[in-house]
């Protein structure tokens, strides 16, 4: 793309500023920046300033196994995602973009210590979980981690030292996150420095198209891989590749299915995997009416009781035929430094928005979708903050009533 190009281009998306110090740069930062804005999704700016929230359509249960449902066909599930797990169809895709910031690190949240008397990082005991499934199968499954712009080299630099934990080199696969632009609240995009815009990354939504995006995409296909089991990087927890989910999700037929958990109340502040408008959907606890997140049932459960871990497994073949989908914008308000008036502005109130894809809304491009309950103290063990509620400390807690030795 060439000036000219570039003029035209923000010419017809109201963004002709980028441009404003492009004659202040040598002619590798003006390369770099035509590069930049070729390269930018506008689209992802269309909904800014129209106000309004979403809109919540009719909501029901959705079909769920619970313990007591998948204690009774345990042994199927797990013989058919054995089956699946021996035959290569299933592998795994660890979301760590994020930072540790809220733990007090400036490190990639995997690396974040848990251990008390011994060192034991997020990465290493979520591997040590791998290590469980892989002694029932044959052969070890593969492993592609998602990591930001921000913490690729010291994520790749860690596995490396660590010798990736004892897993087969070979079978785990580093890829960087898509980035989004950042704007201010009108929806005009922010420039970082007078020869770069303003990018952050494009939120957890954004895995499957940066997967395929990158250097490691060809991997599923040419494996045969068809099955793809997304997991966060927060749950030390987290069953991977868990046979028994998988056994479960083949046998029902479904397109996608989640973990869930058992809502410890019904202001739990956890997504709900249910049906909206007969499609499957997860609604966030900010967004469900309270009268519904209240409503019981007939023996006081709660109607819309399972919370999604963040633990998902999705069908490759559906995930291609969705791709031409556009998946809705979320505005995350944040304190965004940019360039004004030619000097750096770093604001001590949020200013702007970072622009994420969610994977939640994954689930709703999706004919079917198979809730499957496990047990809160066995799974769903959330490092989300340093101190309180899924924190460090009540982690390192379940990890020990788990056998875990920290």
């Amino acid at each position: 793309m060439n000036f000219d190009e570039a003029k035209e281009l923000l010419a017809g998306h109201g963004q002709q500023h980028l441009l404003n110090y492009y004659g202040e740069l040598d002619a590798k930062g003006q390369a770099e920046l035509l590069n930049q804005i070729a390269s930018i999704d506008f689209s992802l700016l269309s909904g800014i300033g129209s106000g309004g929230g979403r809109v919540i359509g009719k909501l029901e249960p959705v079909q769920t196994l619970s313990i007591a449902d998948v204690e009774q066909s345990k042994k199927q599930f797990m013989s058919a995602g054995i089956n699946a797990l021996n035959g290569g169809k299933v592998a795994a895709v660890l979301l760590a973009g994020g930072q540790g910031t809220r733990l007090g690190s400036d490190n990639p949240k995997g690396m974040y210590n848990i251990g008390v008397t011994r060192e034991l990082s997020i990465f290493e005991q979520q591997f040590e979980n791998i290590k469980q499934v892989t002694a029932l199968t044959t052969q070890p499954f593969h492993i592609f981690i998602m990591t930001s712009c921000i913490n690729d080299g010291a994520t790749r630099k860690f596995f490396a030292e660590k010798n990736y934990f004892g897993y087969p080199q070979n079978m785990v696969h580093f890829f960087v996150q898509d980035m989004a632009p950042t704007c201010d609240l009108n929806g005009k995009i922010y420039l970082e420095e007078k020869g770069r815009v303003s990018l952050s990354p494009n939120g957890n939504g954004g895995w499957y198209s940066s997967l395929l995006g990158s250097g490691v995409g060809h991997i599923v296909e040419e494996s045969g891989i068809e099955w793809l089991n997304v997991y966060s990087v927060d749950n030390v927890l987290q069953r991977i590749c868990d046979p028994v989910f998988i056994g479960a999700t083949l046998m029902h037929g479904a397109d996608c299915s989640s973990k869930v958990v058992k809502k410890a109340n019904a202001a739990e502040r956890v997504g709900v995997l249910c049906l909206e408008d007969g499609k499957p959907a997860i609604v966030e606890y900010y967004e469900m009416p309270e009268d519904l997140a209240a409503a019981t049932d007939k023996n006081g459960e709660l109607v819309f009781g399972y919370g999604v871990t963040l633990n998902y497994l999705f069908k490759v073949q559906k995930l291609n035929g969705i791709l031409t989908n556009k998946l809705p914008v979320h505005l995350s308000k944040k304190v965004i430094p940019h360039i004004e008036n030619g000097v750096t502005v770093k604001p001590d109130q949020p200013n702007g928005y970072k622009l994420e894809l969610l994977v939640l809304d994954m689930i709703k491009l999706m004919d079917s979708c198979l809730a499957v309950e496990v047990e809160r103290e066995r799974e769903f063990a959330p490092v989300k903050n340093k101190t309180g509620a899924d924190s460090v400390d009540t982690a390192r807690e379940l990890l020990i009533k788990n056998g875990v030795k920290l």
